[in-house]
């Protein structure tokens, strides 16, 4: 029997195949698919070989059965070769009747199917199963739909035992022929639209059963080709119980660096194609709206080169109805095996919900590609059915011709066509150059307006040399710039209002993405008391510095430098004139002692080495706990000051050395000693030898049968949520003492074999993580990828802006550090993003979830990430909601 696809109308729920009606019997009842395309693993008897599993059928002993008693970890199947690619949306499945003689069936089955009789796929309901409910007796047969459909052209039912058992088969096929040909697709992976006031919208392909690399997904098919298009608003469902935007694949313009997301299609065969449809959705009041322009090469060969020459189409952009739609973008007869389309943005998002071809196939071997067809030879399917079919009653059958190319030869009315096509192209080309002159003129314009706002402005300090001084008038700290001397009234003391990140983290390129508008926002800052004077050895409440100028919390922060040129902790004023060895409460060890392993890096000031600390656990005397006296050296981490280091250099060095000397958590480093008494400086810090979090996770897979068998390194789930949680609780510490920590991520957490955390800060020192630094002017480096909006634009550090990067941080954990967060995003582009979250118009990218992730520890994430500083948990919640999780 001939199926012809179904041509509907947008505003249907269905595709191009509607799954409702395509239940057609493809053949094991009646005999169509033959005996020699249906095998087994194995057979009981000749008589109850595969041949016999037809549906409703008595031949032989009644069913397939395969050999012996079936156990629970048995892969016994019943393979069927349909003889072309079908869309199968249902199965049936029936025991050994043998007219009241059997009593064998199978209670449950699974399916694996193939496109190329290569690669099996396990099919997979929407919710995750495998496995599909069979029969209760032997005699009744049993309908189940497949929710996704499949498209193939091999399939295996697989039958499922929990206890020892003989089962016996017979089935039955249902589905319709996939004339499409489509047999893979691959796409950027679907992103994630979350926006205030809306449900999260998960716009992946679900479905898809091809491999996902690098945020992109290969060699399958999925939601694009399961025949169900979606709603006008995406956030709606077709499926019950499913997430809000299941039924679309969606991306965000500029996620991935480019103004259009690229999608290639190859298909069973070479095809001359007529058209392409697809459905769109199109609610522009929340930024989505269908494609602007979609460009389409075509290869001839999967191993020959694309063609140079594009089909090109620019649909008509629609603002005032906003139904999904679907776009019929013509192909003009082009030929190929695969074709690469770009769909250029409209707008802020695009999604997708169904693709489609219409095609003729061309048999390679008889007839090139864009040529004229002798007479007699047909385009239609190969197999059973006529060359030239009759379309049935009720149902629109769909052919294109094959095109004929231009020659010296072509009649008149060609040559019209053709220069028709010529001057169609030359005014699209001169309609482009007037847009691209009008965009140029605008972004000009624009420039100039914004450069006049930002001149009436307040001033911000860009490239002046700025000081940080005690006041002698007050404990408040000064930022001033070389045009303003200080003078200290009997008033209010000096204090000029800017707004810049501080002397260590000062970002001129950053500021100036920044918008007009963020000076009012600086402006209406009031000071949040995230900053105190700390008891460090009880947790005080935070307590604001005042002044009778209102002014930042931030520049009442003291920035430790270090050795390493960066700043492990953002501590509060500390009005100490000079520091002395009484102020330190750790002990002075030999340096002689310490034994140069490796350097770890390197900064400004100073260098980071790996040592052995020899009979250091006997000089501490058990007074450092966590020292294993097992006979092994203990492995350090020495911070050393260069001799030659300023003087500025020293003091803050031994400032750093105070602070840490006095911080006590199971999940900070620890200060273990000093070599304070001569030149080089050093401090003494704990390392793990598991090393960094980072390297640690990115040597691990996921804990699996697999990683068992195979010794591959692996960790549970329970692993990284117990990581996940010791982070929290080393913040939350941290918090505590209203000590803000500025550069929180994996690279700075160090692991011991006992899979203890320890935060710490030697990542911005190595340069194995120089790429996670945005450097400014070859000066200061940012760990932007990780920085919340208001640490980029407004130089804000706050434990709200710790929050943010342990957000980020989670997010490494769950992706085994595989990726560095928003890859597909340049530095610049990350930095333009913090804007759309100051704007806070629903533009703004974030995170993907990772894969690993359970959707509720995604959901912190996105706290983490709000944009109002309100609005992010404290890491004390943080803390009780990731226990919760381990629990």
């Amino acid at each position: 029997m001939l199926f012809l696809l179904l041509l509907v109308l947008p505003g249907s729920s269905n595709g191009q195949i509607d799954p409702a009606h395509c239940r057609y019997p493809l053949g094991m009842q009646d005999g169509r698919i033959k005996d020699s395309d249906i095998t087994a693993s194995s057979q009981w008897y000749e008589s109850t070989g595969p041949q016999y599993a037809r549906l409703e059928r008595e031949e032989g002993d009644g069913a397939w059965c395969p050999a012996g008693l079936l156990q629970p970890s048995d892969v016994q199947f019943l393979q069927v070769d349909l003889g072309r690619l079908v869309f199968l949306t249902v199965v049936g499945t029936q025991g050994r009747h043998a007219r009241g003689n059997g009593k064998e069936f199978a209670r449950t089955y699974r399916l694996e199917y193939s496109r190329d009789g290569q690669l099996w796929v396990s099919w997979r309901s929407r919710a995750g199963a495998k496995v599909i409910e069979g029969n209760n007796n032997p005699y009744d047969s049993v309908i189940k739909d497949l929710h996704p459909p499949i498209i193939a052209r091999h399939l295996r039912i697989i039958p499922v035992t929990r206890v020892q058992t003989t089962v016996c088969m017979r089935v039955e096929l249902y589905g319709c022929a996939w004339n499409d040909g489509l047999t893979a697709y691959s796409s950027p992976e679907g992103q994630v639209m979350a926006a205030p006031g809306y449900p999260i919208a998960y716009l992946n392909d679900s479905t898809y059963d091809g491999y996902l690399e690098r945020r992109w997904v290969f060699g399958g098919l999925g939601q694009l080709t399961d025949g169900l298009i979606g709603q006008d608003d995406f956030l709606q469902t077709h499926q019950y119980r499913m997430w809000p935007g299941y039924d679309y694949v969606g991306w965000r313009n500029g996620s991935m660096g480019l103004g259009y997301v690229e999608m290639e299609f190859t298909f069973d065969r070479q095809r001359n194609f007529t058209s392409m449809k697809v459905h769109c959705n199109n609610m522009f009041s929340r930024g989505v709206k269908i494609f602007s322009e979609v460009s389409c090469q075509f290869k001839l060969q999967l191993i020959s080169d694309w063609e140079s020459r594009p089909a090109q189409f620019y649909p008509v952009l629609d603002d005032r109805n906003p139904s999904a739609r679907f776009v019929t973008v013509p192909l003009d007869g082009r030929g190929g095996k695969a074709l690469r389309c770009r769909f250029s943005f409209a707008d802020t998002w695009m999604m997708i919900s169904e693709i489609s071809f219409q095609s003729d196939m061309v048999n390679p071997l008889v007839v090139p590609i864009n040529t004229q067809l002798p007479s007699g030879v047909s385009t239609s399917s190969p197999g059973p059915e006529p060359s030239t079919p009759t379309p049935q009653p009720g149902l629109t059958h769909v052919l294109s011709q094959s095109p004929t190319p231009f020659s010296a030869e072509t009649t008149p009315t060609e040559k019209d066509h053709h220069d028709d096509e010529s001057t169609s192209a030359l005014i699209g080309c001169l309609v482009t150059i007037i847009l691209l002159l009008l965009v140029i003129i605008f972004l000009i314009l624009w420039c100039q307006y914004v450069c006049k706002v930002m001149e009436k402005g307040p001033r911000r300090i860009l490239d002046e040399d700025v000081t940080v001084r005690l006041s002698s008038c007050s404990d408040t700290i000064v930022i001033q710039t070389p045009h303003a001397e200080p003078s200290c009234p009997e008033g209010d003391p000096p204090y000029e209002r800017v707004y810049l990140l501080d002397p260590q983290y000062r970002d001129p390129s950053a500021l100036r993405h920044a918008l007009p508008e963020l000076s009012q926002s600086a402006e209406d800052s009031v000071c949040s008391g995230d900053y105190a004077e700390p008891d460090l050895t009880q947790g005080t409440p935070h307590q604001c510095f005042h002044s009778s100028v209102e002014h930042y919390a931030e520049t009442d922060i003291v920035s430790l430098q270090g050795v390493t040129g960066s700043n492990m902790y953002a501590v509060p004023a500390l009005t100490i004139d000079s520091l002395t060895r009484k102020d330190i409460s750790v002990a002075e060890f030999p340096q002689q002692r310490l034994l140069f392993r490796e350097k770890l890096g390197e900064g400004q000031f100073g260098e980071v080495h790996l040592c052995e600390a020899e009979g250091l656990a006997e000089f501490l005397e058990g007074g450092i706990p966590i020292l294993e006296r097992d006979g092994r050296p203990v492995l350090v981490a020495v911070k050393q000051l260069r001799a030659d280091a300023t003087k500025n250099a020293r003091n803050d060095f031994l400032k750093e050395i105070k602070i840490m000397s006095r911080l006590n958590d199971p999940n900070i480093i620890r200060l273990l000693c000093v070599c304070v008494t001569s030149d080089p400086l050093c401090m003494v810090t704990e390392y793990m030898e598991n090393g960094d979090l980072n390297m640690f996770l990115s040597q691990r897979e996921v804990e699996s049968t697999l990683t068992h068998a195979n010794n591959i390194p692996s960790v549970s789930m329970r692993d990284l949520l117990h990581m996940a949680t010791q982070i929290s609780s080393g913040m939350r510490y941290l918090a505590s003492l209203n000590f803000v920590h500025r550069d929180l991520a994996t690279r700075n957490c160090l692991v011991d074999r006992r899979l203890t955390i320890k935060i710490a800060d030697f990542g911005m020192s190595r340069n194995l993580y120089s790429s996670d630094y945005y450097r400014i002017q070859g000066r200061a480096v940012l760990p932007i990828r990780w920085m919340a909006w208001e640490s980029i634009l407004l130089g804000k550090f706050t434990t709200a802006s710790d929050v943010w990067a342990f957000g980020v941080t989670l997010w490494e954990v769950f992706t085994l550090c595989k990726e560095q967060p928003y890859s597909l995003l340049t530095d610049e582009q990350v930095i333009e993003n913090t804007g759309e979250f100051f704007r806070n118009q629903g533009r703004q990218i974030f995170l993907s979830p990772p894969p690993l992730c359970p959707p509720s520890l995604f959901e912190v994430m996105l706290r983490c990430w709000s944009r109002d500083t309100k609005d992010r948990p404290p890491f004390h919640r943080l803390y009780q909601a990731l226990r919760e999780h381990t629990a």
